[in-house]
């Protein structure tokens, strides 16, 4: 059974950093897409970044753009998120995700519903 299982939550002060990490087990990470979506209180759960499987691009919402980056360690199978220069507007559960139909060029990936497979979240919280 495929596990998402997500990490590196926290408080950090705004401008600080942190780094999620997504730990995949029963799954080949380098196979599928891989994306970071975020949902804070009473709002939509929204996407944060993708990395592509078949040609290693990724793509950033343009709130996170300059700030945020996504990467893989195939050898640990773990996709991370770096999150520099954090906001409190960047406060909620993240959550990591992948899409086991595998890709396909014409799904857009920040969008929620291009995902099959769901971690349970990490919090993060940037104090105003």
């Amino acid at each position: 059974q495929v596990q998402l299982v997500e990490s590196g939550g926290g408080l950090v002060q705004p401008g600080g950093s942190l780094k999620l990490s997504c730990a995949v087990s029963e799954l080949t990470l380098d196979y599928y897409t891989f994306g970071w979506f975020r949902q804070a209180p009473g709002k939509e759960r929204e996407g944060v970044s993708y990395i592509n499987n078949v040609d290693g691009s990724t793509a950033y919402a343009d709130s996170v753009k300059g700030r945020f980056t996504i990467s893989k360690n195939l050898a640990k199978n773990t996709v991370y998120l770096q999150m520099n220069s954090l906001k409190p507007e960047d406060t909620a559960v993240y959550y990591c995700a992948t899409d086991l139909r595998g890709t396909r060029s014409y799904r857009n990936y920040l969008l929620p519903h291009n995902y099959d497979s769901w971690g349970q979240g990490t919090q993060v919280t940037v104090p105003s």
